[in-house]
């Protein structure tokens, strides 16, 4: 009978756990986006605008088209891509937001494997 109880309260704490979801305060503004490169960190930042994100990253800077796809959802698409990689359309996904971060997903349109990252926003 314990067990059940204890189950059932877990159920109800798990069940009323919201994840917050904000996506319009990070649709524009300026961000950092830091990750782990071959065992170093590695920081970008980047400006974004409704249909545009400008980014530099280890002293280079890009520009991409956005595409909103839902709420939450967008496509970046490089203007001037260097490569057929490049040309690549990345999708992002904004899984959750708090305060001034927010949790993504992306990856390459059409491939399934996901990487996530956290984004600040700097204003």
């Amino acid at each position: 009978m314990k067990k059940i109880t204890v189950l059932l309260l877990v159920l109800n704490f798990v069940s009323c756990y919201k994840v917050e979801h904000n996506c319009n305060d990070f649709k524009t503004g300026k961000f950092k986006f830091t990750q782990e490169i071959k065992g170093e960190k590695k920081t970008s930042t980047f400006e974004r605008t409704e249909n545009l994100q400008i980014e530099t990253f280890d002293g280079k800077t890009d520009t991409a088209s956005i595409r909103w796809v839902g709420e939450c959802e967008f496509v970046l698409e490089k203007l001037h891509p260097k490569n057929m990689q490049e040309k690549k359309a990345i999708s992002m996904k904004i899984i959750s937001t708090k305060n001034k971060t927010y949790i993504f997903e992306y990856s390459f349109v059409g491939n399934d494997q996901k990487q996530r990252g956290t984004v600040t926003k700097l204003n």
